[in-house]
């Protein structure tokens, strides 16, 4: 899969940092592949494709009660 185009509101440095916050796994943008699937337009994904997480106005929303599973 690919990754999707570099999200102009969040900084790379930024998203390394960033983790499940139930799982502690890391972060990273979702594919346009994952992004149709949810029907959003820009979310972060746990590193084992299982959870995703909103980003809503440039903000990554990491609660848990706004998780999405996936499988």
């Amino acid at each position: 899969m690919e990754p999707s185009a570099f999200h102009p509101d969040i900084d790379p440095e930024f998203l390394a940092t960033l983790v499940c916050p139930v799982t502690r796994q890391s972060l990273r943008l979702a594919t346009h592949e994952e992004l149709a699937q949810l029907k959003m337009e820009t979310a972060l994904m746990r590193s084992d494709g299982q959870v995703a997480y909103p980003i809503r106005d440039g903000i990554p929303v990491l609660l848990p009660d706004a998780a999405i599973p996936l499988r």
